[in-house]
């Protein structure tokens, strides 16, 4: 509501997304790679000439001049001359004809039988799915040169029938790729919601489902113009389609292989030219696969850019000068000024967090509270510069060791993660790459971090493992993650990010997915490691009782804001903000036995559905008017303890009067 307010009082509106728009951001992105625009221009240009071969070629292809064998470039013949004097770039425009409508003639048939067939039976599964398996099953157990040489001895020795052969056999590798990619999209919610809003099949799937696909289509699909170009030549190096004196890159390499010895030059030209087609094929499918599957995701550069321009000068200028009164903390090791994270989109950008602020010191532990959907993980993600596509730090600033990371690149940070910050994920399994040993993975990223050999690597991961208090380093260490339990999983996690000997350890939910034993465990192993090596520590949970047994401040967070701070001590005693004290409330530990459970009614709104005035306004009792109609600010209510709310003096003597009743 908020965003569309100040775009109309700005003047300028973001156009909706439309087909235009991506194609627009698609072709803006791939302008950027420039090994895919020599590419794409390089195939352009072969193409161009190979079509306008009659009337840009110097000379005939089968003109022969005896006067002129086995010629070097000069400059009657640019590249030279062959055996019977006819001119070798000539030829190579002319064979260009060839080789490239045999690769197209593939192509065509390739995407007609292996697209359609893989959306649909990856969508629709039952019967058909299972005979599209079994094609594909059949194809690849046979020898398609086999086939290929029988086709060819029945119907003919031709280009065309030579590659739609290839093109019919290199199909079901295609309907099997697009198959897989189409069973794990559908399962998608918006594809069920298609579902239930009646839409027809067929739209789903061209609408739907192919443009989330695109991108291993797209890069099979280049992969298998290069195969096709390969075998064409192939098949014409063997004379087994087009037959001399009719010019093919093929014919040309064969008839250039005949005299090596003599002139090895003729073969250098269509070998090179051939090199060259098939690289640009590849390097062209990456560059618009990559371009094609971010404009989805993301918007262009150059919106992000406008975007950014237009927050910082327009309103925010009022709230920047208010914010930046104070000056960055330089004792702290980490403070996380007044950041603002949004999600970049055409039609608006989305907030995630607004004007989040703290520090953590030397050697402290500070929590992050708040239920799923407030922003702690996008918080903890934006200090270690690891925001999915399309979340971008809209304002404000993160300093560590005085240093603003902010405006840090990719390398830079790429020197900060694991030796200055490292992070602790909630998943510790799908964190760790099932295709190596646990212990490799902890020993790469001690040799990346601190230099070491292979052999100190080893010898210091093998330390690492004793120091998460891992029995049988030895055995564990030649482990691979599927072999591990949760709580080893989540040692292993652990000692992967400090390998790199970290002064600041973010940890995200580290003891979700953990039994209370082994959470225990966990939760101790975290507090020695903190003491052992003086380690900072961001704890990111929504468990009270986790955060109290091992941080010494802590911070609530509620709908993309900070809502409180204070000492853990003081925060236990006394919470000053009726979103802090609902929570406390809730802990099954505060009640008595027989009791009624308190809850907190309502839910979180949604990212970028936020009230206007006090996020909190619609759920809380003690709004008011005031509350709901303008932004609130964070206050102190005592020394290192901050408040987002206009009645937390009310709430102090509803607090006082609780005590004293207890």
């Amino acid at each position: 509501m908020s965003s569309s307010t100040e775009q109309g009082s700005s003047g300028e509106v973001d156009a909706p997304s439309s087909p235009t728009t991506r194609r627009n951001g698609e072709l803006s992105r791939l302008l950027h790679r420039p090994l895919s625009v020599i590419s794409g221009l390089f195939l352009f240009v072969v193409t161009a000439v190979t079509i306008a071969a009659p009337w840009i070629a110097p000379y005939s292809p089968d003109a022969e001049n005896y006067s002129a064998l086995f010629k070097g470039p000069s400059a009657h013949y640019l590249l030279g001359t062959d055996d019977l004097g006819r001119d070798l770039l000539s030829r190579l425009i002319y064979g260009g004809r060839i080789s490239l409508l045999g690769v197209a003639e593939a192509l065509v048939v390739y995407l007609i039988l292996g697209l359609p067939v893989g959306l649909v039976a990856g969508y629709v599964g039952g019967w058909f799915d299972k005979l599209v398996v079994w094609i594909s099953d059949l194809s690849f157990a046979v020898p398609q040169i086999v086939v290929v040489l029988a086709v060819l001895a029945i119907l003919g020795e031709t280009t065309t029938v030579a590659m739609i052969t290839l093109g019919i056999l290199g199909a079901p590798g295609l309907m099997r790729i697009t198959r897989g990619a189409t069973m794990a999209v559908e399962r998608e919610q918006y594809i069920v919601a298609a579902r239930v809003s009646g839409l027809p099949r067929r739209r789903i799937l061209i609408r739907h489902v192919l443009p989330r696909i695109s991108g291993p289509i797209i890069v099979q699909v280049s992969l298998f113009a290069g195969i096709s170009l390969i075998f064409q030549t192939g098949i014409d190096y063997l004379g087994l389609a087009t037959q001399p004196p009719i010019p093919s890159w093929g014919t040309m390499i064969a008839e250039g292989s005949q005299y090596m010895s003599n002139d090895p030059w003729m073969i250098i030209p269509p070998g090179v030219l051939v090199a060259l087609v098939i690289l640009a094929f590849g390097l062209l499918g990456d560059g618009v696969r990559d371009s094609y599957t971010e404009v989805w995701s993301s918007v262009s550069q150059g919106q992000v850019k406008m975007k950014r321009a237009r927050s910082v000068g327009s309103a925010s200028n009022s709230k920047s000068e208010r914010q930046s009164g104070s000056a960055k903390d330089s004792r702290a090791l980490l403070e996380v000024r007044n950041l603002s994270i949004s999600l970049i989109r055409n039609d608006g950008d989305i907030p995630i967090t607004s004007e989040v602020s703290f520090c953590v010191n030397s050697g402290e532990a500070i929590g992050i509270v708040g239920e799923s959907g407030c922003g702690k993980t996008m918080t903890g993600l934006a200090v270690i510069g690891l925001l999915p596509r399309g979340a971008e730090i809209t304002d404000g600033d993160i300093f560590f060791s005085g240093h603003t990371l902010r405006s840090s690149r990719d390398r830079e940070m790429r020197l900060i993660r694991g030796r200055e910050i490292a992070m602790v994920s909630q998943e510790p399994v799908a964190s760790l790459d099932p295709a190596f040993s646990v212990g490799a993975q902890i020993a790469e990223v001690v040799r990346s971090c601190r230099g070491f050999t292979h052999k100190e690597a080893k010898r210091e991961a093998l330390d690492l493992l004793a120091l998460v208090r891992l029995p049988n380093q030895a055995q564990i260490y030649k482990r691979y993650p599927h072999e591990l339990s949760g709580g080893m999983a989540q040692r292993i996690g652990i000692a992967a990010a400090i390998a790199g000997r970290p002064k600041l350890l973010i940890a995200d939910e580290p003891t979700t997915a953990l039994d209370v034993t082994v959470q225990a465990e966990i939760l101790e192993l975290l507090r020695e490691l903190r003491t052992e090596l003086s380690l900072s520590l961001i704890l990111i949970s929504h468990d009270w009782g986790v955060v109290a047994d091992l941080c010494d401040n802590v911070i609530v967070m509620y709908a993309g804001q900070v809502v409180e701070r204070a000492s853990m001590s003081e925060m236990l005693r006394e919470p000053r903000h009726p979103y802090s004290s609902a929570l406390l409330a809730s802990d099954p530990h505060r009640v008595s036995a027989g009791s009624r459970l308190p809850a907190l009614a309502g839910t979180v709104p949604p990212i970028g559905q936020w009230p206007k005035g006090c996020h909190l306004a619609p759920r809380c009792s003690l709004a008011t008017d005031e509350c709901r109609s303008q932004a609130i600010y964070e206050i102190e209510v005592g020394e290192n303890h901050t408040t987002r709310c206009v009645h937390s003096d009310q709430l102090h003597r509803v607090n006082q009067a609780l005590s004293e009743t207890t």
